[in-house]
């Protein structure tokens, strides 16, 4: 059994409805998940001239690989409507391995660990909430250690726990 960490983020149409079909579906397809972390709100990264986003980690158990987790998760962003543009683009669905087990992948087509969880404080702040003493397998630093050091100064604002759809306020 692999645990894995997941990044689910969106800023377009229902953003906490997304989330939650999207943890649904991982559910369904991917694995049990085992913990979810609050629903974090954050401007965009990279590209600022578009709507803000909700962010949310998963923690799943998984007996997928990492390649086959990888593609289920593509098929998954292309079921809920997610359709790629240029980079940093307005998104109904992004769904991002961060960690598998400890493993360190580094492949064309697949990154593990996620190469900038350091550097964004919207990945480390649920991370943080969820596990802050796991430790990065490549940095070895623990996500509280990541997190207190993180550069990156958008706001992090925490908008709680979704259940069934909700809409957040």
């Amino acid at each position: 059994m692999n645990t894995v960490y997941i990044l689910t983020g969106g800023n377009l149409n229902d953003r906490p409805g997304n989330l939650q079909k999207a943890k649904d579906i991982l559910e369904e397809e991917a694995g049990k998940v085992i913990a979810s972390s609050s629903v974090y709100e954050t401007k965009a990264w990279g590209n600022l001239k578009q709507p803000d986003f909700y962010n949310q980690v998963h923690i799943i158990n998984t007996n997928l690989s990492a390649e086959k987790l990888m593609e289920k998760i593509l098929d998954i962003e292309e079921k809920m409507g997610r359709i790629r543009t240029v980079k940093n683009a307005s998104r109904i669905i992004d769904i991002d391995i961060l960690f598998f087990n400890d493993a360190v992948i580094n492949k064309p087509d697949l990154i593990i660990p996620h190469p900038e969880i350091q550097n964004r404080r919207f990945v480390l702040t649920p991370l943080n909430e969820l596990s802050g003493g796991f430790i990065h397998p490549v940095l070895k630093k623990s996500m509280k250690e990541l997190l207190s050091t993180c550069k990156d100064t958008l706001d992090v604002k925490p908008l709680g726990k979704l259940s069934s759809y909700q809409q957040i306020t």
